[in-house]
């Protein structure tokens, strides 16, 4: 989402770089063009006008600190008001048990995905038995939508296809997950195309009869300020206590993010980044503001990576490399494991100087045809390529709805990474990696690498 906006901002930045002291003269064209960056994003003109004015009052006179350039200087500036911008540190929930949790918002904006996500984050971080409650009876198939949400994420689940009265059928669910023994209770709401009178009155019966810990708006972060505005119209008529910003994954200009913590002072909980049950993610200003000025958020990576990759399994890999028993059983497992992650493309985004670096649709669907082309083979082919003869490599590519050649250049690129892997093993090794490492050279297996580097295996 924030790619345009990361483009200029480091635009703006360049031309500060090698001046001694940090001046009015020389910082007037660079916050110019930060605040033009901001205004092109969609950011609220009241919260980029603040913002520059922030910024101006903290680097004007300042003396560039030893062993630091100025752009280092005035981007650990921005990054700081950025980072109050989005709301300075994490916002946490309310700590009552059993937490109840009204979901509101309009038509459109992911409520109902959100309430399943939210269900199966919180269950993960130990809340027991979680239960949603279908409280939307006008948008056709929201209460089915609901139930196959709840049943993938084993949530507990509560509707009334029958009744009318919204108010009771919250009464009702509430009633159902107290008795489960429930730590969570998340009341999924009705939206409508825009806000209304009915559908305020509707939310604040509901309201007044489970008497929630948390009213949490969920907005369209591809709105832009239109965002801004329905948080404004919810916030003045419920009282909201946070907010889950969906559709991060998106091209929206991201302004939303922005702006709607400054202008409502309503703080940012969650965001949605992606459409599956995991792809959603608490909301950490810092690390966006980090993401935002292309320094990447490694701290979200290594969180993702212990949730979803097996450590034992890890270890096991460590071991097989070090011994140089890597095998496309074991590649195939890597991919896997590397898949639970996210996309490629989104992992790029949480390395510090990869925000910009884009991968095309082909990229992704390399992986998904390496994927099925060992998947074509057998256990033992796997284990052992070198039987893979003419015939075989024929079945495999039929299997995988792939080329021969395909086949055929996978296998010889398996075969210069073991030759490769072979190398490294051993002290001698070791030194010949730092080495290739010292000339920019070496990479991870399957990860790309430089001219003498690990060769590029396909899919990775």
């Amino acid at each position: 989402m924030f790619e345009t906006l990361s483009d200029k901002l480091s635009s703006a930045l360049r031309n500060v770089r090698g001046v001694g002291k940090l001046s009015e003269d020389n910082m007037a064209d660079a916050l110019k063009e930060v605040r033009t960056a901001l205004l092109s994003a969609d950011v609220h003109f009241k919260v980029a006008r603040q913002f520059v004015d922030k910024v101006r009052e903290q680097v004007v006179g300042q003396e560039v600190l030893k062993g630091v350039t100025p752009g280092q200087q005035i981007i650990k500036i921005i990054s700081d008001e950025l980072e109050q911008l989005l709301g300075s540190g994490e916002t946490q929930l309310n700590p009552k048990k059993p937490l109840k949790v009204l979901m509101v918002g309009l038509h459109g904006s992911g409520k109902t995905t959100s309430t399943a996500k939210l269900g199966r984050l919180l269950k993960k971080k130990g809340y027991a038995s979680p239960h949603v409650v279908a409280c939307d009876i006008y948008r056709p198939a929201a209460i089915d939508q609901l139930e196959i949400l709840a049943q993938a994420n084993e949530l507990g689940f509560t509707c009334d296809r029958t009744s009318k009265d919204v108010p009771a059928i919250g009464r009702a669910g509430l009633a159902a997950a107290k008795a489960a023994g429930s730590e969570l209770i998340i009341f999924d709401t009705a939206g409508r195309l825009q806000i209304d009178e009915d559908l305020i009155k509707e939310v604040q019966r509901l309201k007044d009869v489970v008497v929630p810990d948390e009213i949490i708006l969920v907005a369209d972060g591809a709105l832009g300020q239109e965002a801004v505005n329905v948080a404004k119209a919810f916030h003045e008529a419920l009282g909201l206590t946070g907010l889950i910003l969906t559709k991060l994954d998106g091209d929206a200009r991201g302004g939303a993010a922005l702006s709607i913590k400054s202008i409502t002072g309503v703080p940012i909980k969650f965001v949605g980044v992606g459409e599956k049950t995991e792809d959603f993610e608490t909301f950490h200003p810092d690390r966006l503001a980090s993401r935002i000025l292309g320094m990447g958020d490694v701290v979200s990576l290594v969180e993702k990576a212990q949730e979803n990759i097996d450590e034992k399994e890890a270890e096991r890999m460590a071991e097989k490399l070090r011994k140089a028993d890597f095998n496309l059983e074991d590649f195939l497992a890597q991919m896997q494991q590397v898949k639970k992650m996210g996309s490629m493309q989104s992992i790029m985004g949480m390395l510090p100087g990869m925000n910009n670096v884009q991968l095309d649709d082909g990229h992704e669907k390399q992986m998904g045809r390496t994927e099925a082309i060992i998947q074509s083979m057998t256990l033992q082919e796997r284990r052992k390529p070198m039987i893979l003869n003419g015939s075989r490599r024929m079945r495999i590519a039929n299997g995988a709805g792939v080329k021969v050649v395909e086949v055929n250049q996978l296998l010889k690129q398996f075969q210069q990474m073991q030759k490769m892997m072979k190398m490294m093993k051993g002290s001698k090794g070791r030194k010949m990696m730092k080495k290739m490492q010292g000339m920019g050279g070496a990479g991870m297996p399957g990860m790309g690498g430089g001219a003498g580097g690990m060769p590029k295996l396909p899919g990775m």
